[in-house]
Formats: structure tokens, sequence, C-alpha cells
């Protein structure tokens, strides 16, 4: 079998930030898919996420964008990492990771700033609805926002 390309990206130097991870084309229509790795952490440096704020930051995540004014339409996806080390952000459309970034960082802002009963977790509307973690989940947020608004060369937009 061929190895997916996200298996080929050297996950030992892989760094926090927002990248391109794949562009899907309907074969009769042209009509693009762009998948993002938003990636929170370090793979195999840092600390995964806890299965409780992944849960969390998944179901604030995709409330906020499938309700946001201008991307909403255009939202396929949102969802964790089998690795836990980020996100998947598949969008309708060629799209670049510097155009996607102000979402990104209105997401983590969102995130970061809720307090609330979490959309979705009652036990009619999610499977495992108990398995939360605000705190922490906000604690990401704010950690991810900061260290993309940190760097002196700018956020990680590209896996090369």
């Amino acid at each position: 079998m061929e190895k997916i390309a996200s298996f080929t990206v050297d996950h030992l130097t892989l760094e926090p930030g927002v990248y391109v991870s794949r562009i899907d084309r309907d074969p009769d229509t042209g009509a693009a898919v762009t998948t993002f790795d938003l990636r929170l952490t370090a793979p195999n440096r840092e600390p995964v996420m806890n299965t409780a704020e992944c849960h969390t930051i998944e179901h604030l995540g995709a409330t906020f964008l499938r309700n946001h004014p201008v991307w909403a339409p255009r939202v396929v996806y949102f969802g964790p990492m089998g690795c836990r080390t980020g996100f998947y952000l598949a969008v309708f459309g060629e799209v670049g990771a510097e155009e996607v970034l102000p979402l990104v960082r209105e997401l983590f802002a969102f995130v970061r700033g809720f307090d609330g009963e979490i959309p979705g977790a009652r036990p009619e509307e999610c499977g495992n609805y108990l398995d939360q973690n605000l705190p922490m989940a906000r604690w990401l947020a704010a950690r991810f926002i900061e260290r993309d608004l940190d760097r002196a060369d700018g956020p990680r937009l590209s896996y090369r």
C-alpha cells in the first residue's frame, strides 16, 4: 500500500501551527476541499491533549465554525486527530493557510473566552457527554494563540 502524504511529514520536527494537509478535488466537477492540520502540540515532544479537553474543543469549535457569519457555508468538517496533537479543519475550495489563519485565531479566541454550558454536552445530544474539560480546553486555546502571536517570524504555515 502507498503511504499517505501526512505520514511522510517528519513528526519529530513538526511544530504547532496551521498547515495545509491536502487538497482533494472531485474528479467530475473539479470542486476542491482543503484539509488543514491545526497542530496544538509538538508531536512526540509534548504531552498530547486528554480526551476530555479535546472533546470540549471539538464541541466548541464545530459550533463556532458552523455558525460563523462568513465561513459557515464552507465548513465541511472539524474534529480531532487520532493522535490528539491537534484538529482537522476541512473547507470547500482551494484555500491557503494564510487565508484561513484569521478564522483559526478567531476560533481559538472563542474557545479561550468561552464560559457557560458546552453546546451539545447533554446525554440526548452526545454519546459521551460527561467527558468534557472546559478549563483545560481554554488553557490549550490560549497557549495556541500565544504561541502563534509570540513567534518573531510569524505562525508556522507550511510543513516544509
